[in-house]
């Protein structure tokens, strides 16, 4: 059996870590992750529920704020319980079990500063325009040299 997430998003929030009755830090939080789509629809974003626990909850408490672009590996664990009404319930999240930086500290700071107090924009921004000294459309094939592959592999 396999159950295995990844993700890449942003934090919609700013993290807050709690820690259980047996003083294990708990964080809960939710990332915004846009789905595909194709010119002229509407873009459309998910909202996903995660939760990290220990070493990576505090990890995540220290190094990331709202509007901070993370990559997560984990697990999706489905959680049934009744609420206040009697009412049944399911909860669906993602473990979260490594997470990484997708983006530079300066581009995170810049995000971070940037992001307004009242809401979330999870639309990226604006690609920069290439400067131009980075087109590679003039090249010809002079700029390239034909390898000999008569040899074995190296390995």
């Amino acid at each position: 059996m396999l159950n295995k997430a990844i993700l890449v998003g942003r934090l919609t929030a700013d993290p807050e870590l709690r820690y259980t009755p047996s003083n294990i830090p708990v964080l809960s939080f939710s990332i915004a992750v846009d789905r595909p789509y194709s010119k002229g629809a509407e873009r459309q974003t998910d909202f996903i529920n995660c939760v990290a626990w220990r070493q990576t909850a505090e990890f995540i408490s220290k190094y990331f704020h709202k509007g901070n672009a993370i990559a997560i590996d984990g697990r999706i664990q489905v959680s049934n319980y009744q609420d206040r009404e009697g009412n049944k319930r399911t909860r669906v999240e993602v473990l979260a079990e490594n997470v990484s930086f997708v983006e530079s500290k300066s581009a995170a700071a810049r995000s971070y500063d940037s992001a307004p107090a009242a809401s979330f924009n999870p639309a990226p921004a604006a690609p920069a325009a290439p400067s131009a000294g980075s087109s590679y459309s003039s090249g010809t094939a002079n700029d390239f040299a034909e390898i000999d592959d008569e040899d074995d592999l190296p390995f």
